[in-house]
This record gives C-alpha cells, sequence and structure tokens, in this order.
C-alpha cells in the first residue's frame, strides 16, 4: 500500500523535494501527449526515481463506439516513453458520432454498454500491451435506460473486461449523495479484491445537497470515513487536486490523514 499525488507542473518543485513523503506519482496522458524531448527526459527521470502511474481521460471506453484510434495511439505513446507500472481509465463516454460532448459522462449500466465496453478495453490492450485499471465516475445525471444499479454495473464490468479497478471514493461519495444509496453498501457489493488503486479529491455542494466533483477542494470527511471500508494490501491511494492549490503542507495532511484512516 502506497501514498502518492497526481503530478500538477504547479505542484512540481514541492513534489520533488517531498519524496520522502510521498510513494507513487500519477500522471496525467493526454497534458503529456506533445512533450517536448525536455519534458519527456524529465518525465522519465522522475519514473526511474518514483513509482509513476498514468491515467487517461479522453478515450470513452464506456461507449458502444470503437475508440477513436489517433487518441488511443496519442495515450498508447505516452505510456511507451514514460514505462508506468500501469495505466487507467474511467467507465464513461466522451464522444458520439463524432460529436465530443466535453466531459466524461456516466454511461446506460446495460448490456450495450458492456459490450461496446469489452470490446474496447481489448483494443487498448492489444494497441498498449496491457489493460487499463477502470474508474468509476461521477455524475449529476442517473444515466436513463440503465437496466442496472452502479454496485452490479461494477460488479459487470470487472467480469466482462477482467480489469482490475479503480475506486474514485469522492466519485462515489457523490454519486451516493445524489441519487441516495448507502456508499458502505456498494462497498460490500462490488469485488472490493479487484480494487488495485483508490483516487481521494473533493468537491463542492451545488443546489442544495447535491455534490460536484471538481477536484478543486479538500477531501471531505465522509471520503476518508469509506477509506477504511475500502482497503486491502494491493491498493496504493493517490491524492487528486486540479486548481485552487493550498500550502503544499495541507495536501501533505491530507495523505497522512488517509494513511491513518487505512
Amino acid at each position: 500500500m502506497r501514498f502518492g499525488i497526481g503530478w500538477r507542473p504547479e505542484l512540481g518543485a514541492s513534489i520533488l523535494a517531498n519524496l520522502d513523503r510521498i510513494e507513487i506519482i500519477e500522471v496525467l496522458a493526454e497534458e503529456h501527449v506533445h512533450a517536448s524531448a525536455k519534458e519527456r527526459r524529465a518525465l522519465q527521470f522522475l519514473a526511474r526515481t518514483v513509482p509513476v502511474v498514468v491515467h487517461a481521460t479522453s478515450l470513452g471506453l464506456a461507449s458502444c463506439d470503437p475508440v477513436d484510434a489517433r487518441r488511443l495511439d496519442a495515450v498508447a505513446r505516452v505510456i511507451g516513453w514514460i514505462e508506468p507500472e500501469c495505466w487507467s481509465e474511467h467507465l464513461a463516454f466522451v464522444r458520439s458520432r463524432g460529436i465530443e460532448i466535453g466531459h466524461l459522462a456516466a454511461p446506460p449500466r446495460r448490456q450495450e454498454t458492456l459490450d461496446g465496453l469489452a470490446r474496447n478495453v481489448e483494443n487498448a490492450r492489444r494497441v498498449i500491451g496491457s489493460a487499463p485499471l477502470l474508474e468509476n465516475v461521477a455524475t449529476l445525471l442517473d444515466p436513463p435506460m440503465s437496466d442496472w444499479s452502479e454496485s452490479e454495473w461494477i460488479r459487470r464490468v470487472a467480469n466482462a473486461t477482467r480489469c482490475e479497478l479503480l475506486l474514485d471514493l469522492h466519485n462515489l461519495h457523490a454519486n451516493a449523495t445524489n441519487f441516495g444509496f448507502s456508499a458502505e453498501s456498494f462497498l460490500r457489493e462490488i469485488p472490493i479484491d479487484r480494487v488495485r488503486m483508490i483516487h481521494l479529491a473533493g468537491g463542492r455542494r451545488i443546489e442544495g445537497d447535491r455534490i460536484l466533483d471538481d477536484h478543486l477542494h479538500e477531501v471531505p470527511d465522509p471520503v476518508f470515513a469509506l477509506l477504511a471500508n475500502a482497503i486491502h494490501e494491493n491498493a496504493d491511494i493517490i491524492l487528486e487536486r486540479d486548481g485552487n492549490y493550498p500550502r503544499f503542507e495541507t495536501l501533505l495532511g491530507e495523505l497522512d490523514r488517509a494513511r491513518l484512516a487505512a
């Protein structure tokens, strides 16, 4: 079990100065598709210094449409020169019939989606050489035309793709709050032994009791409470922060709190 943080240029110097307290780093694939030779050498050096994993955001694996080949090739190239321990993507769709929707949308939880996901995962496995960890996504809209609960969807995803899972606990907390189900029951109903990585993040309340997952706020108490029930010995924990950065000591404090919760 290792505890780490997502690499962001604004945090780079502080991350490098605190590698005694950071055991793993997550790099966003799409941010480095057009990296210069200098940037590549820097990330390659980083990967030789501390364990690195790659996180993709643009593939839209959970769609009936095939993954865009150019995007898949671009992610494959980044993974190829970083040589991470593993890589991950979301259980989301981001385009349909060539139209980009601009965010990670939760797909209808039904057989057609599962079949498309399995095909896309196999294609990604063939092109990249390994399958991704698959991450649950947050949504403000319960996907229409769904036949399964979110926990049943995750069970079926794990079985159909044979992939390990990336469990985002703030996404789970947000969805449980927004749609009135028990996050604790969700954790009991999914194959927790397939969870290889856990994301911690924060969001904000909108429209009363609804939660928007924005990665711009501190990890809330309920997410730390869920962490104790989500942990097993093979899972790494990654703190995500995409802006509105506090003092870096505050982020290190969140990692320390995660260590205590686990």
